[in-house]
């Protein structure tokens, strides 16, 4: 497992590069990226290499680096149109990467969207969200499309968090309006199932004090919603690792996802 950039203790972002060995329960530090990074992604594209792109170290980066696995070290990969943090990362069938929303200089929160091309190194701009969006989610879904759920705009106490979705299609390069969740929410995770289904986990309200642990099931066929299980208890088939929940408690836990 690869840990790049982040926030340190006491705040700030860091820039190292750390490789985990969970058969030999190591750590090996492997330098730095060339700029501290916070809120930033990390996609894997093909034989191995790790795309990290954008963040926030004071500024909205826009620069992009490549990790290397047979170097094991990280070198330059061109930029983004627009510095941009907090925003989602998708690989695409074609080995493109879809970067959407998050937010960028003057702390706007962006509506826009672009495409990476690792061989070429550059990114060019697609059409835009019907709404700007921080925290939301990204999932490829099997045509091609990308679902984008949820997430948020604006700052305290202005907080709008979405139960809107849009979908994205690489043919025509445009977003669609595409359902509602039952429950607003940003902070939230999704996973494509084996079905094609997606589910929706977990979030929080826009006051970020009520975490829920309730789940959605969206049905690219029909573009709907259904509620799933509560995630009240968790053993079996989808790992839950991590997050925010009330009282400042960091959990993880196994979780059985019963289909509906």
């Amino acid at each position: 497992m690869l840990v790049v950039g982040g926030m340190a203790d006491g705040g700030g972002s860091v820039a190292s590069v750390e490789l985990f060995d969970a058969g030999h329960n190591t750590v090996q530090e492997l330098g730095s990226l060339a700029e501290r990074r916070a809120g930033h992604t990390a996609t894997l594209l093909g034989g191995g290499r790790l795309l990290i792109a954008g963040g926030y170290n004071g500024e909205y980066l826009a620069s992009l680096e490549v990790f290397e696995p047979s170097a094991k070290s990280v070198r330059p990969a061109g930029s983004l149109l627009e510095g941009r943090s907090g925003h989602t990362a998708t690989l695409m069938p074609d080995g493109r990467v879809l970067f959407v929303g998050g937010v960028g200089r003057g702390w706007t929160f962006l509506r826009s969207a672009e495409l990476y091309d690792p061989k070429t190194g550059r990114s060019e701009p697609v059409g835009s969200m019907n709404v700007p969006r921080e925290s939301h989610t990204s999932t490829l879904l099997a045509d091609g499309r990308v679902l984008i759920i949820g997430g948020h705009s604006g700052r305290r106490p202005n907080v709008e968090v979405y139960a809107s979705v849009e979908l994205f299609s690489p043919r025509t390069r445009r977003f669609e309006t595409a359902g509602t969740l039952a429950t607003a929410r940003h902070k939230h995770d999704a996973i494509k199932l084996a079905d094609g289904r997606v589910l929706v986990i977990g979030g929080a309200d826009r006051s970020d004090r009520v975490h829920f642990a309730t789940t959605e099931i969206y049905s690219p066929q029909t573009a709907t919603f259904k509620g799933g299980p509560s995630m009240a208890n968790r053993e079996g088939d989808v790992v839950i690792a991590g997050g925010y929940s009330d009282g400042n408690q960091n959990t993880a836990g196994v979780w059985r996802f019963q289909q509906p």
